[in-house]
């Protein structure tokens, strides 16, 4: 049962990340897509699914989240590019807001499944070559593949449009912020998982 809410929630929050990037955000003078919080969580929970259900099984459920994007984004572009009707008023923000260009998509889906199937090798690698110190594992791959992610997304989806240097900054920032405050969550599931098997 958890390890089901665990791939609903990392599948949940990637999907969400890639419908609010369009929109760009500032914060503590960093600036990065809107979806930057809710994705950085991604690697994380993908920590989590490793921790429970090993390296094969966290792959599996990266391809899942994979093929869930390419199907969001499918049909995102076909329900943006239907005929409205007369009444219906709001075609150009909809267009907007959910008609990602096709490079943004390609760049999305590019550093998404990369960096993702790099996270999971390295924790995989830390869990059976070292084993100890889960907070050093979990800190570890995510300080690769969020930076992985963040120069593959930017460099495919900005290049010579935007001033690629601090919008890789602002994201591998808040990337590594959302990283260290869910560190704490490798060892919550732990617990849950020791408290699951005694029931």
């Amino acid at each position: 049962m958890f390890n089901t809410f665990l791939i609903a929630l990392y599948v949940s929050c990637d999907l969400i990340a890639n419908v609010t990037a369009s929109k760009p955000v500032t914060v503590f003078g960093f600036t990065a897509p809107a979806g930057v919080f809710i994705y950085a969580a991604t690697f994380t929970l993908v920590d989590l699914i490793n921790e429970r259900l090993g390296k094969k099984g966290a792959r599996h459920v990266v391809y899942a989240a994979f093929a869930a994007n390419i199907l969001l984004a499918a049909y995102t572009l076909l329900v943006v590019h239907l005929p409205s009707p007369d009444f219906y008023t709001h075609q150009t923000a909809f267009a907007a807001t959910l008609g990602s260009t096709p490079r943004i998509v390609v760049a999305s889906l590019v550093a998404f499944i990369v960096s993702s199937l790099i996270d999971v090798e390295i924790f995989a690698w830390w869990k059976e070559k070292i084993g100890r110190h889960k907070w050093a594992r979990v800190l570890t791959s995510n300080t690769v593949s969020t930076f992985v992610d963040s120069v593959v997304f930017v460099g495919i989806a900005f290049a010579g449009v935007l001033p690629l240097v601090s919008l890789i900054a602002g994201q591998y920032v808040m990337k590594m912020g959302i990283t260290i405050v869910s560190i704490p969550l490798i060892y919550l599931v732990r617990r849950q998982a020791a408290t699951a098997r005694n029931d």
